[in-house]
């Protein structure tokens, strides 16, 4: 018997090196060094569906937030906009994701 090709089995495309799927990477990079930009960044991309990701509020949120957490004034802006677009349970939820990214972060740096 013949061992099937992986390229039968899936399709696999280059990354955009030149585009929005390295704005993102090298956005996430920075963000898991603390950059408070990155993290506005990233939320500016996911409040918007812009650079490749598609639009997902909680992410959104989740990102200002901690840029706001950290002194960014604009995020704390942003974050109170999309606010009043999410329901109670999707705050929670980005506000999770926020503990959950700072907490893996911390153990990452011990």
């Amino acid at each position: 018997m013949e061992l099937a090709k992986i390229e039968t089995f899936a399709k696999v495309e280059a990354a955009d090196v030149s585009g929005a799927d390295m704005m993102v990477a090298r956005c996430l990079a920075a963000a898991a060094d603390g950059d408070i930009n990155a993290y506005y960044d990233l939320g500016v991309a996911f409040s918007t569906g812009s650079h490749g990701v598609n639009c997902d509020m909680i992410e959104a949120h989740k990102w200002f937030n901690l840029a706001a957490s950290k002194g960014h004034e604009a995020a704390s802006w942003c974050r109170a906009d999309i606010s009043d677009e999410m329901t109670a349970r999707e705050i929670s939820e980005a506000q999770r994701r926020a503990r959950e990214w700072l907490r893996t972060g911390i153990s990452r740096a011990a």
